[in-house]
């Protein structure tokens, strides 16, 4: 295959097949050269589901607001929970990121040697590969990682591949050597970086020369934010563009008009068509 496109989900609760429609969008985009995509979705949720039902079962059902209490519950305890104490052995934080790996891994071995890896990113998950590549960047270079696998990449090579071992191609590629680029909807990156100094904000390095970062967001959507303005590291690597998400009346009178937006980017048009463009750029038939 030709191409790859790896999903990262957002906060809140989110079910195992989170990107069923996208997919089915996108594939009916590309026609036959889907026939040389492969597809692969990570699934972080699984680690953090369990300890926020059982908070929401113990306090939820004395509040008021529910849903709005569930979703910035589950919303925030998922941000929280990925960084605290992200050190740690067995932290969330070392298991997000193995499950990255492990959907890097697999796409590899379903690509032709000069396939490209598309990444898409909603919410939290920007955040999330963000902080991935970043560990991954500074263990390319040399440099101390205090968290998650890139302390030792070796040692997390059952999770990752089994009972085969990594080679140095499979370590380069897992550091985005083959990355086309990522694109991130509703991120909210600038929540977690806002109390910083300026000279602090700093993205990742580029994990090759032809490595592009699209950032789609909606003005209404609150946790949704454009990064190009960060500074001058994020203005260098990424492209914000403005979107209104959810399509046709109904999608405008029910959500595009305000927050609720943040759960309606995979459904827009707009995104569905960036996206195809994207992976059309990649397959050539």
């Amino acid at each position: 295959m030709q191409a790859a496109l790896i999903t990262l989900h957002g906060m809140g609760e989110t079910k195992p097949n989170y990107a069923d429609k996208l997919v089915a969008l996108v594939q009916r985009k590309l026609g036959a050269k889907q026939q040389q995509l492969y597809i692969e979705t990570v699934y972080y949720q699984e680690i953090l589901q369990y300890n926020e039902d059982r908070v929401w079962q113990a306090t939820g059902h004395r509040l008021r607001w529910s849903k709005l209490r569930k979703f910035v519950l589950f919303g925030f305890a998922d941000a929280a929970g990925l960084e605290h104490r992200k050190e740690a052995e067995n932290s969330s934080y070392l298991f997000a990121q193995i499950k990255i790996a492990r959907a890097l891994y697999l796409a590899k071995q379903k690509l032709n040697a000069n396939g490209k890896v598309l990444l898409l990113a909603h919410s939290l998950g920007g955040h999330v590969i963000s902080c991935y590549l970043w560990d991954a960047a500074c263990a390319s270079e040399g440099k101390k990682v205090n968290a998650g696998i890139w302390q030792n990449i070796r040692a997390y090579q059952a999770a990752i591949s089994g009972d085969t071992p990594l080679t140095e191609d499979d370590i380069a590629f897992l550091q985005g050597n083959a990355l086309a680029g990522l694109m991130t909807t509703g991120c909210n990156i600038p929540i977690f970086v806002a109390a910083h100094a300026s000279e602090q904000i700093i993205p990742f390095s580029k994990p090759n020369p032809h490595f592009f970062w699209l950032n789609y967001y909606d003005k209404d959507d609150v946790l949704g934010w454009p990064l190009a303005d960060l500074s001058s590291g994020y203005q260098q690597l990424v492209t914000d563009y403005t979107i209104n998400a959810a399509n046709g009346f109904f999608g405008w009178l029910a959500a595009s008009w305000n927050p609720l937006s943040h759960n309606q980017y995979w459904q827009d048009k707009g995104i569905i068509n960036a996206l195809s463009q994207q992976i059309n750029k990649l397959i050539t038939l």
